[in-house]
């Protein structure tokens, strides 16, 4: 009569090996890549399990740079910009290089310094269509675009709208001088300086394309 295995036993932690850190359901990790020269993959930790051997494995579900999406990487997306994806896969967790953060979109333009093991995400990416949720955000300044929060804006004092200091004809280093701004439709004197006073961040982003991942 054949014996039967013992099944799967699901884990509460897992310690990444040659750490200290311990890696729970819920955590976002990254992942060491097949191909050495990419950088480490992000997912958000579904599931621990371990088998009758005691190999460990987890269930994850990957987020997406821009540039693994349909559309590609835009002029708005920000440098730590991650999509929560709909593609779920099992690894083993000898894989997992270390623990991450990913932060909402309004968290992470609190941020006083942004750490390498910091990353945002603002919206979810549909793998297999390219599909993004929400499908469109406000956009900002003359040039319309969703706001990026790696670049710097000034907030006009009369509209409340937001601008790139270059799309006003000024540069950064010029916008942080001054202590207020005007944008060109506000202003009364058209060759008024613009200046500014702070630069809060405001969420946005538009339809993007996307482009299905590859493992």
């Amino acid at each position: 009569m054949a014996k039967t295995k013992p099944g799967k036993k699901d884990l509460d932690s897992y310690t990444i090996k040659g750490t200290n850190k311990i890696v729970r359901p819920g955590d976002c990790v990254l992942m060491r890549p097949s191909d050495s020269d990419k950088a480490p993959y992000v997912a958000r930790v579904e599931k621990i399990e371990a088998d009758h051997r005691n190999n460990v494995k987890v269930r994850v579900r990957w987020y997406y740079r821009p540039e693994e999406s349909i559309g590609g990487r835009r002029q708005f997306h920000g440098a730590k910009e991650l999509f929560l994806s709909d593609h779920y896969d099992v690894q083993s967790a000898h894989t997992i290089e270390g623990k991450c953060i990913v932060h909402s979109f309004k968290n992470y333009t609190k941020l006083e310094n942004v750490g390498a093991e910091d990353y945002f995400c603002r919206f979810e990416y549909k793998a297999a269509t390219g599909g993004f949720t929400p499908d469109r955000v406000a956009v900002y300044c003359k040039c319309e675009m969703p706001y990026n929060p790696d670049d710097l804006m000034v907030q006009c004092e009369g509209c409340k709208d937001w601008f790139h200091p270059s799309c006003m004809g000024m540069t950064i280093e010029e916008a942080k001088k001054l202590d207020q701004f005007m944008c060109s439709d506000c202003s009364s004197d058209d060759d008024a300086k613009r200046s500014l006073n702070a630069f809060p961040v405001s969420p946005s982003i538009e339809k993007v394309e996307p482009k299905r991942r590859k493992r």
